[in-house]
């Protein structure tokens, strides 16, 4: 049984909260870096970052994060080479923080190279972390059970997130 806790409407503030607030932390930046782990992620990156554009006149430029959520060590791949994030403000994307894997393996991967801000946002904080990571920006923070899962749907006929 699934129980809808955003609706597209709900998703669009908090989408549209989260800009705000990435926009006053990085209010004295000229550019920003918005990394979104790839499918779901990505996506919120994107619109993150679109209304960002909306509210502020940062350069916001978009990078997409791709890692083995079944095997994290594994080498992590972004659309954009090191040096287009190196010495910027960068802030790593994700629909919903899980057990933190996926986060932080995505962090450890951008530490490689020296920023001058980094932080951290999500959709859903379904606190049950199994890592030291947390999100810096969150749409809804949710206790669920380890039995629960919690899926994000963007897509042109849908958009919300659910429990199941």
């Amino acid at each position: 049984m699934k129980q809808v806790i955003l609706t597209q409407q709900e998703i669009e503030h908090k989408t549209k909260r989260i800009a705000y607030q990435i926009y006053e932390t990085f209010v004295d930046e000229n550019e920003i870096v918005i990394a979104g782990i790839a499918n779901n992620g990505y996506i919120f990156a994107q619109k993150l970052a679109s209304e960002l554009q909306n509210i502020s006149d940062l350069k916001v430029t978009l990078c997409e994060v791709k890692l083995n959520k079944e095997n994290p060590l594994s080498k992590v791949e972004t659309s954009l080479p090191a040096s287009e994030y190196t010495n910027k403000a960068l802030i790593l994307a994700d629909d919903v923080l899980n057990s933190g894997t996926t986060l932080i393996y995505g962090v450890k991967h951008f530490l490689e190279v020296p920023l001058k801000k980094f932080k951290t946002a999500v959709l859903v904080d379904r606190n049950h972390k199994q890592y030291p990571v947390k999100a810096d920006f969150k749409g809804l923070s949710l206790s669920t059970s380890l039995k629960e899962h919690i899926k994000v749907v963007f897509s042109d006929e849908e958009t919300h997130a659910y429990l199941i």
